[in-house]
């Protein structure tokens, strides 16, 4: 076999999500910090497009790049490519990557319960895994610090007219909505519609408004809608349905950790919910992830939480994806007919 590149991959999903961590054949990009290198990778697209167009690739998968980390405290970087952006942190994706660390080994395990320290491009995260017979059962990440951005104010969405929307950060940008208010029933056989809506009021949130994070000025899109169900209360115990529209036009198949952790903090600045809650965020495949706060922090002149997120993921194999030097197509190829042409 002829190739001009072999990159090694352990293929993963969170709670429904595909997180695929490449482990090898990939040489660290340029930059002095982890989010410069996110930069770099985001503007080259060489990468991106190589691991995440077809034919080794598709609109469903997102792939992680571990890197050594920068950060003296961390164990571990990784650089998040989801299919339309180089995001600062991702949930499921973090879940995913601490469970190839410890199943595969890169990083050693401890039973009971393994602590380790992560670098996302975004800033450090907290890791405690939960483990037992060489497997990582459930992995509790404290994301970065998220906050409620705009309470309550109006959206003008085509085909909707003038719509109510929150706009916050749990580790990604997110508008959210209520979808009640929409008359959305947030069921799997209504996901392409769901998808496709939530696009539409992504474009309409970047169109109107800028996303403004205190400490990170690079930062000024709205990256998701967030679907939020109604919540259910059950003494301390809060759930909730959390569908979450991806650019270009897909849903997560998990609850989404970033969303869950936007929604607490939403619940956070209304007084709904405080250290002693547990929110479980539920997905459009009825997966779980489960949050709670730990604590608040001052982002720049912003309140913030501290949110802790919690899932499962699961190794579903192993790859090696080449380049044959007479491949016509070495940066892959996309087609609208599953890769969705919606974005504005």
């Amino acid at each position: 076999m002829r190739s001009t590149k072999v990159i090694h991959v352990v293929s993963c999903h969170a709670e429904g999500e595909v997180g695929d961590v490449i482990v090898g054949g990939v040489a660290p990009p340029p930059g002095e910090t982890v989010w410069e290198q996110r930069k770099w990778i985001a503007q080259d697209e060489t990468l991106r497009n190589f691991m995440l167009n077809e034919p080794r690739g598709g609109v469903f998968r997102h792939v992680n790049l571990l890197v050594p980390p920068k950060h003296p405290e961390a164990q571990a970087a990784w650089i998040i490519m989801e299919p339309e952006d180089t995001p600062p942190m991702s949930g499921s994706n973090s879940i995913c990557v601490s469970t190839v660390l410890l199943d595969s080994g890169i990083i050693a395990m401890t039973e009971p319960v393994t602590e380790m320290v992560l670098e996302a491009p975004g800033g450090l995260v907290r890791v405690r895994a939960d483990c037992a017979n060489g497997k990582a059962e459930r992995i509790y990440v404290e994301n970065l610090p998220s906050f409620a951005s705009r309470l309550g104010v109006p959206l003008e969405v085509p085909g909707l007219g003038e719509i109510t929307v929150d706009t916050a950060f749990g580790g990604d940008s997110f508008v959210v909505v209520d979808p009640v208010a929409l008359g959305v029933d947030l069921r799997a056989e209504n996901a392409r519609e769901i998808a496709e809506l939530g696009i539409r009021i992504t474009n309409a949130a970047n169109a109107q408004y800028r996303f403004e994070h205190p400490t990170n000025p690079d930062w000024t899109h709205h990256s998701f809608c967030l679907f939020a169900g109604p919540i259910e209360r059950n003494g301390a115990e809060l759930r909730a349905q959390s569908v979450v529209a991806i650019q270009p036009g897909k849903l997560d198949r998990s609850p989404t950790g970033t969303a869950v952790s936007a929604r607490m903090a939403l619940l956070h600045a209304r007084q709904e919910m405080g250290p002693e809650d547990r929110l479980t965020g539920v997905s459009i495949i009825g997966s779980e992830f489960h949050g709670r706060i730990l604590g608040t922090v001052a982002l720049g002149d912003t309140e913030a939480i501290r949110p802790e997120i919690s899932g499962r993921a699961w190794i579903t194999g192993t790859a090696q994806h080449m380049l044959d030097p007479t491949d016509p197509w070495p940066g892959g190829y996309r087609l609208s007919d599953t890769w969705p042409k919606i974005k504005g």
